[in-house]
């Protein structure tokens, strides 16, 4: 039995279609199921049972005997969320509830972490984790992530093995739901539908030109291809960088859908919204070289080959992974 929280977002639905694709039936999906067009999301997977988020420890302290693994990929994940009680409920507290349960019934625990505790990279993107402390993220959100990788390494007690994943910019199917937070080759790709063309962010920064804003984007195939690699592997506990260890820049991302698409790049610039503009990341770029230090060795596709696969398998077709 696997168990897998936030199984009706983004990456926690794809993580499904993995698995599922490996063999593993035997899943344990739990989430808030209070929203049906995230719910699309696993709908035509298989799996043994939905539990409300609620109610996920009493089941637990029921249940642990039968389960083998715990990914742990639920959050609050809205980058422009400031109820810092809602992010502690649900980023950290809900997480060291998650923890202490693999501590306590000897369970390995995979969790999401997050690009955004490294703020405006003062101290670059190496997952590092004497450096947790002198992180800066860029907002609430970015500080519950880091907290919690913060308590993580401060505890006397750990599973047996454990391991947090710093994702980057992911991209690709089952993100529908998103909408605001939702990836700029999805925005793109609608925007090109209504409009013909796609309004990107101006750089307030006058290190960046418009467009030019570079983030490490990483398909989110490439997640699950990671998240499945530290199922089996079960050693070398840390926080670790998940990214494709490239940055590109807004504008590749753009032109590459509208390529996808067969069109011509059609793009105009906006202000960048104000209630981020202070509290964007104008560069990020995972520094891969722990992971691949520990024998982690696939591939992981360029922005073109992922944003193709994207647009001409998902995105056009409204299809999920």
């Amino acid at each position: 039995m696997i168990v897998i929280t936030g199984a009706a977002g983004f990456i926690g639905s794809c993580l499904i279609q993995k698995l599922n694709s490996e063999g593993f039936y035997d899943l344990v999906l739990v989430d808030d199921f209070s929203r049906p067009e995230q719910n699309k999301n696993f709908e035509d997977k298989r799996y043994s049972q939905l539990v409300d988020r609620n109610i996920f420890f009493d089941w637990i302290h029921q249940n642990h005997l039968h389960i083998q693994f715990i990914f742990h990929l639920g959050a609050r994940t809205d980058t422009t969320e400031f109820d810092r009680a809602l992010l502690d409920e649900l980023n950290l507290e809900y997480s060291k509830k998650v923890w202490n349960a693999c501590v306590e019934f000897g369970l390995p625990l995979v969790y999401a972490s997050s690009a955004a505790t490294y703020g405006l990279g003062e101290k670059g993107y190496d997952d590092e984790e004497s450096a947790l402390p002198d992180l800066k993220p860029l907002n609430p959100y970015g500080e519950s992530k880091n907290e919690f990788d913060i308590w993580a390494l401060q505890q006397d007690r750990s599973p047996y093995f454990w391991t947090g994943l710093k994702f980057f910019n992911v991209y690709g199917p089952n993100e529908y739901h998103k909408k605001r937070m939702a990836s700029v080759v999805f925005h793109t790709f609608n925007q090109i539908k209504e409009t013909g063309g796609m309004k990107l962010f101006q750089s307030h920064n006058a290190r960046f030109k418009d467009g030019e804003q570079m983030r490490d984007f990483v398909y989110v195939k490439d997640v699950t291809e990671v998240l499945y690699f530290f199922m089996h592997h079960r050693k070398d506990s840390g926080i670790y960088n998940l990214g494709s260890g490239e940055a590109r820049t807004f504008l590749d991302l753009a032109n590459n859908t509208f390529r996808a698409l067969g069109r011509e790049p059609q793009i105009t610039f906006i202000p960048t919204p104000e209630d981020i503009r202070d509290k964007y990341q104008y560069f990020t770029e995972a520094n891969m070289n722990k992971l691949r230090s520990i024998g982690y060795t696939k591939p992981f596709h360029t922005l073109e080959e992922g944003v193709t696969d994207y647009v001409t398998n998902y995105l056009v077709s409204g299809s999920y992974l």
